[in-house]
């Protein structure tokens, strides 16, 4: 898989995006698991205006995947320094600049959207990062996910205890760390909000770490530029009113910068699961 990931990664950008909206397609097609939830998420998030446009959104959404999947090698295993230089624009960085000034930290949100790896990589060219991850269940994958992510100034934590210590010990430094705030946490982490008007599971780890580091909290959000371009990095400061559901104020945040380029949003992803050993939504609203 290292050797294959190598030959991919020698590819110009351009290529392998052709190559992965055929692979979209075809993943599209063969699994009936990932379509049903792609359509259904998409559907149900009430984006377009007409089944036509809804259709336009579908096609779109099945090419872009695939374009996520096959830029994997390019990214994680093409130099440092050529990656970085893989971000063509870079907009709001003096929000992030900003962030950093605080002095308390920055907590950097990165939604499944666009090419969402690349934002980690150009941060850490700048400055210390601490990314959580979930570690993956082949030994293969998590060794390429290490070499491909930990270069530069980036370091992973993995999605436990000691992973959270970590990006305390981070933010305490003034350092930024990095989390995608629309991964579903496990059971008594999270609490239910809407997302895109139906109830999803959300952590709750941001507001915990915005209150005992009072770090500043910046979104960015990844953008994948036609063809095989680059990317462009949108950053966005957010503040939370504590006296409020932080969870359903992050949600909000995310489907706003989501709404910006849905076609680039992982609408396959299972945001809507109940994680093991939770109440469903309707059974909390019960008690």
């Amino acid at each position: 898989m290292v050797i294959l990931f190598d030959v991919l990664a020698r590819l110009p950008l351009s290529v392998l995006h052709r190559i992965g909206a055929l692979f979209g397609w075809v993943t599209y097609l063969f699994s009936k698991r990932y379509s049903f939830r792609l359509r259904e998420n998409l559907h149900e998030a009430g984006l377009a205006r007409s089944e036509s446009e809804t259709k336009k959104l579908l096609h779109t959404n099945i090419r872009e995947m695939g374009k996520g999947v096959m830029e994997l090698p390019w990214v994680w295993r093409r130099p440092f320094e050529k990656v970085v230089a893989g971000v063509r624009q870079c907009h709001g960085w003096e929000h992030f600049e900003a962030a950093q000034a605080q002095g308390n930290g920055v907590i950097v949100l990165t939604p499944h959207i666009g090419c969402f790896e690349v934002i980690g990589l150009y941060i850490a060219s700048h400055m210390p990062i601490t990314c959580m991850y979930r570690p993956p269940r082949w030994k293969f994958l998590d060794t390429l996910m290490h070499e491909g992510r930990e270069r530069g100034q980036m370091k992973l934590a993995p999605t436990d205890l000691g992973g959270v210590r970590q990006l305390l010990k981070a933010l305490k430094k003034g350092q930024a760390i990095g989390i995608l705030p629309d991964q579903v946490p496990g059971n008594g982490e999270g609490e239910w909000v809407p997302f895109f008007g139906r109830p999803a599971y959300t952590m709750t780890l941001i507001g915990r770490l915005v209150e005992a580091s009072g770090a500043a909290v910046v979104m960015c959000a990844s953008e994948r530029l036609p063809p095989g371009e680059g990317y462009a990095l949108h950053f966005t400061p957010l503040s939370f009113d504590t006296n409020s559901s932080i969870p359903r104020q992050m949600n909000a945040a995310l489907e706003a910068v989501i709404r910006n380029h849905p076609e680039q949003y992982l609408w396959s992803y299972n945001r809507y699961k109940v994680p093991r050993g939770a109440l469903p939504p309707d059974a909390v609203k019960e008690q």
